[in-house]
């Protein structure tokens, strides 16, 4: 098959999940013998733009005309089976959909979040869950300045969602759901059922599995108050005063609540603040964790640390809601705990690190579920069935037109 990868890569000053998860399924399809050519636009780029092009990039996060001239011109040119697209903002907006309609490609889109509804994509504000702009118009998102705490910052996503939304549900042939919780709240927001279909995200093999019961707990991830970090401070620092749990808590990531989380680390024997680890230093990090901890308060669409545990025989400890419900069974894959409720976490982490044979036990489980649902092989076919899905629905529809 021939595929065209189509995506707007994120900073790479902070560590990106979804620029992951891009990389890995072209490694993935190249690998399996599948052809696949990738047309990119790096957010690192705007930095080095002129003070005119950085004025104008706003207006275009809507629309960029320039984008939908060059990417036609590349799928006349190169004729791939079909367009796969991931993240358009800010550089490549929705006239990627309007290109492959100018060159008769179908395209397929993976949702990574909840842009299709909510302007920043997260569904919370100010630390809380909210659903003011599901369904509806996205000017609550606006006047509270939910991208970046800026009304100014906000406006090209709530014109963008206004005037393209029925563009993308015209304009993808199918839509990859990375959870099934994803999908329910994408249904009930109005987006067309039938074109949403559940394709999680999988996790290469580490190629070995944690051997013995742990060393440390493991936070690995983004430094943002949505991924719980002030609530698992204060769960450790609540365990710490019952007198601690007998490993110390590793954090590493980078985030806007960094400095905060190295002065909390600071001058502790039971935390230590690693900063960003490289690939390799993840791998090693999570083999010899006792668990991963992932007490996200926002509504994560997949939780791809939770898997890339699973993937090395670790249980994750992560909050009760989201795709964390699909991901882990309740002690027997790990445990969950009561979202937003410091205590429950605390208590969660307490239970799992005073028991090496449960924790082993869940270990066991955790890497068969990875088995069944999350490695290459179920990936590689999931991604291929959409994608012929694509092709076959998009054939159909010509076919009924020509008739």
């Amino acid at each position: 098959m021939h595929v065209l990868v189509v995506h707007n890569r994120y900073a790479s000053a902070q560590p990106s999940g979804e620029n992951r998860v891009v990389d890995q399924e072209v490694a993935l399809l190249r690998g399996a013998g599948h052809r696949v050519e990738v047309f990119e636009r790096r957010s690192d780029d705007i930095p080095g733009r002129s003070l005119p092009g950085k004025a104008a990039l706003p207006f275009l996060v809507p629309w960029n005309p320039g984008v939908r001239k060059e990417l036609a011109a590349r799928l006349r040119a190169a004729r791939p089976d079909v367009v796969h697209v991931h993240n358009v903002f800010p550089l490549l907006s929705p006239a990627v959909l309007a290109a492959c309609a100018d060159a008769g490609v179908p395209a397929v889109a993976t949702l990574h979040n909840y842009t299709q509804v909510c302007p920043p994509g997260t569904l919370q504000r100010d630390g809380r869950p909210c659903a003011e702009c599901v369904g509806g118009s996205p000017l609550p998102a606006v006047r509270h300045g939910c991208y970046r705490g800026s009304r100014l910052a906000t406006v090209p996503l709530a014109v963008s969602l206004s005037v393209n939304r029925r563009r993308w549900w015209s304009g993808v042939e199918r839509f990859f759901c990375i959870s099934a919780a994803q999908r329910e709240v994408l249904v009930r927001s109005g987006m067309p059922a039938g074109l949403l279909a559940v394709k999680h995200n999988f996790v290469p093999d580490p190629g070995s599995c944690r051997s013995g019961p742990g060393e440390h707990v493991l936070y690995l991830g983004r430094l943002a108050e949505a991924k719980g970090l002030r609530l698992l401070m204060a769960a450790w620092d609540g365990l710490a005063a019952g007198g601690g749990v007998g490993v110390p808590l590793v954090i590493a990531g980078t985030g806007p609540l960094e400095a905060e989380v190295r002065a909390w680390a600071a001058g502790r024997d039971d935390v230590r603040f690693a900063g960003l680890y490289d690939t390799a230093q993840c791998q090693d990090a999570v083999a010899r964790a006792v668990a991963v901890v992932a007490p996200s308060t926002w509504l994560e669409t997949f939780g791809l640390v939770v898997v890339e545990a699973m993937a090395a025989g670790v249980p994750a400890v992560a909050a009760g809601h989201g795709s964390f419900v699909e991901l882990i069974e309740d002690g027997v894959t790990g445990l969950l705990h009561r979202p937003g409720e410091s205590g429950s976490l605390a208590a969660c982490l307490r239970r799992i690190t005073s028991d090496p044979a449960f924790g082993r036990e869940l270990g066991r489980a955790a890497r068969h579920r990875y088995e069944q649902g999350f490695s290459p092989a179920v990936g590689l076919e999931r991604l291929l069935e959409g994608y012929r899905a694509a092709i076959a629905g998009r054939t159909g529809s010509l076919g009924g037109q020509q008739k």
